[in-house]
């Protein structure tokens, strides 16, 4: 079973501590060797994610985010991501929501949601949570949902999106601008053999909140389908 090796995290450890090109181009080689584990392990994550949903992503290598940092309008000029990160998407447009993976030492997170939904997108998202914002909440407040990822995440506006009172009993979903769910894995949980299963069953364990996501995305506020 893929797994992620001990010098995985001491290759980003080490990055964080030399975060500039000469050390990491005398480091090349070992940078080649962690980004190949954390490449197997994401495509183990990808296969094993396939036998539960309708993903689009082709591999493990593709899902991947680069390591190399945009510093053009950054004021950190560090030019390395120390992390090994990467997504899975689901199939458009019957299906919605992203998942998310981002493996760092004392910061890895296993979850996925909406991140900044196109203005459509969104807009509808919260027509129909002011129509009916139960089907959401009650799987944001389910216990077993709540124990794997705690509290809805993500950007919110201060008061009131534009056209809806801010005295709303949504109001606390209708700020949001992005919606999603992390759950946090301790360095020696990620290390440990048994990780790629609990990233798996943490995956599985956000389709209840794609579910309804998606029934928001794909319906009109008469509950018609707006897919072709």
């Amino acid at each position: 079973m893929a797994q992620i090796n001990k010098s995985s995290f001491d290759f980003l450890n080490q990055l964080t501590e030399n975060n500039n090109r000469d050390w990491f181009n005398e480091n090349k080689p070992w940078y080649q060797d962690e980004h190949l584990n954390a490449t197997d392990f994401a495509e183990a994550m990808l296969q094993g994610l396939k036998e539960h949903d309708d993903i689009t992503t082709v591999s493990g290598k593709k899902s991947m985010m680069r390591v190399y940092r945009d510093v053009r309008f950054s004021k950190d000029k560090s030019p390395y991501n120390p992390r090994w990160a990467g997504s899975f998407s689901r199939q458009k447009p019957h299906l919605r929501g992203g998942y998310y993976f981002h493996l760092k030492p004392g910061q890895t997170v296993i979850g996925g949601g909406f991140y900044g939904p196109v203005p459509e997108d969104l807009k509808l998202i919260r027509d129909q949570i002011a129509q009916d914002d139960q089907p959401l909440r009650s799987v944001l407040n389910d216990p077993a949902f709540k124990k794997v990822f705690g509290a809805l995440q993500g950007e919110q506006v201060k008061t009131a999106p534009k056209g809806f009172d801010k005295e709303h009993p949504a109001i606390d979903l209708l700020r949001h601008k992005s919606m999603y769910v992390f759950r946090d894995f301790s360095d020696k949980e990620v290390l440990s053999p048994n990780f790629l299963k609990e990233a798996l069953s943490t995956f599985v364990a956000l389709r209840p909140f794609f579910d309804v996501m998606t029934e928001y995305l794909t319906t009109d506020l008469n509950g018609l389908s707006r897919i072709d």
